[in-house]
């Protein structure tokens, strides 16, 4: 009983100090959101430490100002499988496949990348979506526009092929 006390006690204390915050310095949380346009697996990806599995759909959260700001940036690592369906070929014993599984995930790529996030009006943030894009390219945005859309700024086709030679 006494542990609870406690904790709603700490829960009104943070609630308050979090009410004092100017609206500068007011954060929200909002879906992080994955779009992959490569051949590719994205097994998981990280922004800014808010770890997201899979190269598709959203995941929760990601905590971000209310208000945009300049200099905003995401850091974004992410785990790449050039060979999601490997395991279609490893063979069915369990010793076999527990091996050919270890020597596959040995073979995953990782990559990092900084980026800017760009302007949004007031409060129209939608969360942040990261897309993959071929040759390690990131772009992000936080449209409230789908993936699509006329109106989402990405526009770059999905299931990408990698060019020959990748823009340095």
């Amino acid at each position: 009983m006494k542990v609870t006390w406690v904790r709603w006690l700490l829960g009104v204390f943070v609630l308050t100090l979090v009410g004092c915050s100017t609206a500068d310095n007011e954060m929200a949380g909002g879906n992080l959101k994955a779009v992959n346009h490569t051949l590719h697996a994205i097994n998981w990806f990280s922004v800014n430490g808010y770890r997201a599995y899979g190269g598709g759909g959203s995941s929760c959260c990601i905590v971000m100002p209310i208000k945009w700001r300049p200099g905003l940036k995401a850091y974004i690592e992410w785990e790449v499988d050039t060979d999601q369906f490997a395991y279609s070929k490893w063979p069915s014993d369990p010793e076999g496949y527990r091996l050919a599984q270890l020597e596959h995930k040995a073979k995953y790529k990782h990559y990092s990348a900084t980026v800017d996030i760009p302007e949004w009006q007031g409060t129209d943030s939608c969360g942040l979506s990261v897309h993959f894009l071929s040759c390690n390219q990131i772009k992000v945005t936080t449209s409230c526009w789908g993936y699509g859309s006329p109106n989402n700024p990405i526009k770059e086709p999905k299931r990408m092929k990698e060019p020959a030679v990748c823009p340095k």
